[in-house]
Formats: C-alpha cells, structure tokens, sequence
C-alpha cells in the first residue's frame, strides 16, 4: 500500500486548486493504525460563495454545450476512474478503513453511475405530438436549472457524491461538491482527476468544510437544489432548510433495516449473505442489516445458532491486510457511541451472544476496532431495537408468523430497505407488496439498486420528492417545459 497524504486538503474553484480561507483545521487519520493522514480545512461560508459564484458563471455557457458533448466528459472520466482503480481503492480504505473488498465495491458503484449518466443524449429526451388540435403542435423537453449543492456523507467516499455529481453536469447544470470533513481524499484525488478532463472553469467545484459548509449551501441563493445523503435528522434539516430557500431537495436519511428470514429459506446461502449485510464495511452503511427476524420458533433458533457460529469467522483488522473481512469503524468518537448502544443493550434485557467491545487487532493499537456484535432477545422497543446504531451490531427478534414479522418492520418510522429469505414464492410475493420500505431484496441482503434505477428510501428514511440515480435524477437536475406552437 502507498500511503496518500495530502498536507492541507484544498477546495477546488472556478478550475484550480484554493486554500480555504478558515484558519481552523482538523486531523485526518487512518481509522484502522491511527496515523495521520492530512489536515482539512473546517471551512467558511466565504469558500461557499466563492464556489457558488464560480458555478454560476459557469452555467450559462455550459448549458448550451451539446448534451452528447457533455457526455464525451463523462466517458473521459470513467477512462481515468479505470486507469487509477487501485489507487483508488487503496485511498478509500486508508481513509475510511474498509476492506479492500469492499472498497471495489464503492469506486465500482460510482464508476457505474459515471457510465449511465454518459447516455444523457437520450435520458434528456423530452416527448412531442404534433396535432393537440388543428394545425397546434405540442413539444416538452428538459431544461437544466443552475447551480445544485452535494453533501455527501462518510460511508462511501467515492461513491456517493458520483450518485449526484454526473448527472447534475450532463443535464447542463453546475455543481458545488462538500466531501464529508472526515473523509475527504477520495474526492480530492477524484477532483485531480476531474482536474485534468479540461472541463471549463467552474461546472465542478469543492468546498472542503463542516456545518458551517452545509448551512452555506442550504442557504445560499444561488443555489437552485442540493442533493444529501447522512441521518435523518441531517436529512430533515437539509429538507426544511432548502424548503425555506425555494430550493429542490433529495434528502437521503437513515435506516433501521429488517430482514426476514423464513424457515424455507437456503439456510447456509441467507446466513452467509446475512452476516455480510450485518457486518460489511462494519455496519457502516445505510442499507445493512440491522435486524434480523426469524419467523416462527424453529427458524429463530437456528437463526441465532447460525448467525452466532458465521459471526465468530469474520477477521477483525486493517482492510488493507489479506484475509481481513472487516475493518475499523470510522473515527474514535463513531467507537464510542456504538460502544454506548452496546452497553444499552445490555442494561435493557437484550441477551449478548457474540461481544465485540474489546477486539484489538496486533499491530495496531491505536485502531478504532470493534467486533461482529449480536444480541438476541430484542425487542422493538429497546433502543438497539429502535435506534439506528451505523455499526457492526446485529439485533435478532423472533415474529410469530410472516404478517406479524411484517407489521414489526412497518411500525418503524424509517424504512430505507427490508429483505426476506425465503424459497416460496407468495412470501416473497407478500412481503415485497406489503413493506414500506422503497428498496427490498429477495435472497438479497444488500437491496442496492443499480445506477439506472431509482435509489431512495421512504418515511423517515427520505426527504422530497424525486430519489438519485436513473430517471428519477435526471428529472431532479431538469425542469420541464412545455411549448405549444402554431405557424399560421
């Protein structure tokens, strides 16, 4: 591994390279050895402006670019995303501290979204019929709008901002990107990248920060909508701010997500899968399995059996090493809080079969590790059962039969993705048509929608209207409009 230290993390304005003009800085360092990596920048709304101000001078001359032109940008980035593949994984492990596995799988995902977005020439199609009424045609096509905002969050620091920015550019509009202040190298060395496509200054800018970055954005009025993926209160806040401001909003929240697993199901197959839902990028990700159901006495018993003796194989330790299959959470203070949700646990009754809180990894003391955790016996109403945890613990309730198991799901307030285990076919035919949440997996455990369908949850788990990816993001970045024409 080649290490990737950047000693100040720049913003990136009007096609170069700046120094935020915060004189505060903040420590980056590798969650799993505790070295540091750089320094970013907290930020100021000053950077905001100067950002926005880029994006806006930009817009006009951008959005008469030929869409297939635009396009011929995306192909070149997806070519130097290719060419720089490691090197991009091995900077999403360092900084973020998941394996190199599951690093593939975060540049992989954002790449993909580059190449749908590149076919904008026809996702940007509008309709016509001639005749409405005599000798009156009707034409409707999509226009873009101007400046839009990126948040984007930790868990995925290469692939989430790329579930926005490509399709906010090739729709014709210009963006102010703010990576998450806890990992920033992956978009940093993506914007190098970015850098040297020669796209004209400011039709992509970066604006390294913290709160202060966000609530610039959110209310800055030159921006016309801001795309977020974090919490839900985050998201609810993102959500209120913009709607206060006239903004467009695609908030993406939490999750609590259910998984339903049916004593007709391939048991060695849904374990396997379960497990690495549970505990993937340790449990740092929006649509993990949270709690795992097993419906009916029989199926939870072998569930907790199961799922105990699959869990005591994961390899706790640098996702750069071989053979780990789970690395560190992010940072220290992220430790501590799913260290706290531990100790609820147990305060509230929840039976502990499998305890992490004491992991260490040799080699690396300063790691911020903790271990596959399970807990058996929760109920809804216990705060692991309830609260969103962001970390490798895994909850498991018994439900009578598969209505009451549904019902479990449907009385919680977030509901981003569910998925059930089953091999017959009217389970699963019930459960995908009664759940709530938006994303659900069948002998899926991670219900990830490919970049050219819609990515999104529902309740608590989504504020607005239109979600990423596919259609959906072209309709966001766009406004319709609509024109009646009669030549006499």
């Amino acid at each position: 591994m080649q290490k990737y230290y950047v000693e100040k993390v720049k913003n990136y304005v009007g096609g170069e390279f700046t120094l935020s003009s915060s004189r505060e800085w903040m420590p980056v360092t590798n969650p799993a050895t505790g070295d540091k990596i750089g320094d970013v920048p907290q930020g100021t709304t000053a950077d905001v402006d100067a950002a926005v101000a880029a994006a806006k001078k930009a817009f006009p001359a951008w959005r008469e670019v030929p869409a297939p032109v635009r396009a011929r940008y995306l192909f070149d980035l997806r070519n130097l995303m290719e060419k720089h593949y490691d090197e991009l994984l091995s900077i999403c492990t360092q900084e973020h501290g998941k394996t190199f596995e599951e690093s593939k799988g975060d540049v992989r995902r954002g790449i993909d979204n580059v190449e749908t977005a590149a076919g904008i020439p026809m996702m940007m199609m509008g309709d016509c019929l001639e005749q409405v009424a005599t000798g009156i045609d009707c034409i409707s096509f999509r226009q873009p709008m101007g400046v839009f905002g990126v948040i984007a969050p930790y868990n995925f620091p290469s692939m989430v901002p790329l579930w926005f920015v490509p399709y906010a550019i090739a729709t014709g509009n210009t963006v102010v990107v703010k990576p998450s202040e806890q990992v920033p190298f992956s978009q940093y060395r993506l914007f190098e990248l970015i850098h040297e496509l020669k796209l004209p200054p400011g039709v992509v800018n970066m604006v390294n920060g913290g709160k202060d970055v966000v609530n610039g954005i959110l209310d800055h009025k030159d921006i016309a909508g801001v795309s977020f993926v974090g919490s839900s209160p985050v998201a609810e806040h993102v959500a209120k701010r913009c709607a206060a401001t006239g903004k467009r909003y695609q908030a993406l929240g939490g999750a609590k997500n259910f998984t339903l697993v049916m004593d007709d199901c391939d048991w060695e197959k849904s374990i396997a899968n379960i497990v690495d839902s549970a505990f993937g990028c340790a449990g740092q990700r929006c649509l993990a399995t949270s709690i795992a159901v097993g419906v009916g006495a029989s199926a939870y018993k072998k569930l907790e059996e199961q799922i105990l003796a699959r869990a005591k194989q994961i390899k706790v330790g640098n996702g750069h090493d071989a053979g780990v299959t789970m690395g560190p959470v992010v940072s220290a203070r992220h430790k501590e809080r799913v260290l706290a949700y531990i100790e609820k646990g147990i305060a509230e009754g929840a039976k502990l079969l499998l305890d992490g809180r004491n992991c260490k990894v040799d080699g690396h003391p300063n790691g911020h590790f903790i271990g596959p955790t399970v807990f058996a016996g929760v109920t809804p109403e216990m705060t692991i059962g309830h609260e969103e945890i962001f970390g490798p613990v895994l909850s498991l309730m018994e439900a009578r039969d598969i209505g009451h198991a549904i019902a479990m799901a449907k009385a919680h307030p977030l509901a981003n993705a569910s998925s059930i285990y089953t091999s017959n076919g009217a389970h699963a035919r019930k459960f995908t048509h009664e759940i709530d949440a938006a994303m659900v997996g069948v002998n899926i455990g991670v219900a990830a929608p490919m970049a050219y369908f819609t990515f999104g949850g529902s309740k608590g788990s989504f504020f607005g209207d239109l979600k990423a990816h596919g259609r959906e993001s072209i309709a966001f970045y766009t406004q319709n409009k609509t024109a009646i024409q009669r030549w006499w």
